[in-house]
């Protein structure tokens, strides 16, 4: 009815499950607000839809740290744009359950987010630099969130546990966590990094678990380098890494992955393969070397 207000919905039919129900008053680029359920806007790599990837799925890093989809509310805005203090902050309360989930009890997910566009222009959430950014644009982002829910990690399908966690009631476990993020474009060239640190506390049992992780990945169009490429194809590497326990030693995992995309009409239709080197150290027992080769035809319509 107006063209300030917004809304976004997905369902995913095969799960008969509600993803996205979102609603966004945007009136004021410097004040929004956003109610419904929705991605929360915590990290950039969960927040970039599947259909805008730079790989076939997401690091190992995601499953560890994602927030995922809350019902919620959150307020933000866009701070200076165009100028070298372009930004954007969040600050969001959700149910803290995970999607399509009530709460519990009288605890509350919060989180806030502050995103500094360092070279003057926004760089909306998506993988690689299909649109062949002439100028360059790059963002440096801090992220925070703290919870306490039965849950110590979240996906699509709602609260769930990390490995070596048992299933807990209201309240049990406490979560905080930290996140710093930073991306780039230009002339083809993509780079896009994150480093998470996160504890988990029993409340049960009085014990704490510090996680650490990290990916780094990079994409260019070789046709930068010379006319002999062909302009839809690019090449992409991406190094991700997890402790899952900081304070235990021989049991953190790596993933080592290169990929090419051809790109038939941007990110609407592309071709993806991908070949990874997965390792996974055990604190009794040998290391496990695994290696996955993937190749994707993704279509959006």
């Amino acid at each position: 009815y107006q063209p300030w207000l917004k809304y976004y919905f997905e369902y995913d039919f095969s799960k008969n499950q509600l993803l996205d129900l979102r609603f966004t008053l945007s009136r004021y680029r410097w004040l929004q607000l956003r109610v419904g359920q929705w991605k929360v806007n915590y990290n950039r790599e969960r927040v970039d839809s599947s259909g805008r990837q730079q790989f076939v799925d997401r690091s190992i890093v995601n499953w560890y740290f994602t927030l995922d989809r809350q019902p919620g509310l959150m307020v933000g805005g866009h701070l200076w744009p165009d100028k070298r203090a372009d930004s954007w902050y969040m600050f969001g309360v959700f149910n803290g359950n995970g999607r399509g989930a009530s709460n519990d009890d009288a605890s509350m997910m919060w989180m806030a987010r502050y995103r500094w566009n360092f070279l003057g222009r926004d760089l909306p959430y998506a993988q690689t630099d299909v649109e062949y950014h002439e100028k360059p644009a790059g963002t440096l982002a801090f992220a925070t969130s703290r919870n306490k829910s039965p849950y110590t990690r979240f996906s699509s399908g709602g609260g769930g546990q990390l490995v070596g966690f048992e299933q807990g009631e209201p309240g049990r476990y406490s979560l905080t966590q930290v996140v710093e993020e930073t991306a780039f474009k230009y002339r083809g060239l993509s780079l896009q990094h994150e480093f998470h640190w996160k504890e988990v506390v029993d409340n049960n049992n009085k014990t704490n678990t510090d996680l650490l992780g990290t990916y780094a990945q990079l994409g260019y169009f070789l046709r930068g380098v010379s006319h002999w490429f062909p302009k839809p194809l690019e090449v992409a590497f991406r190094y991700a890494w997890v402790d899952p326990d900081r304070f235990m030693p021989d049991d953190e995992t790596q993933e080592l992955i290169v990929a090419a995309n051809w790109f038939f009409a941007g990110h609407d239709n592309k071709l993806t393969f991908d070949f990874s080197r997965l390792t996974l150290d055990q604190p009794e027992g040998p290391r496990i070397v695994d290696h996955r080769i993937r190749a994707q035809w993704d279509i959006s319509f």
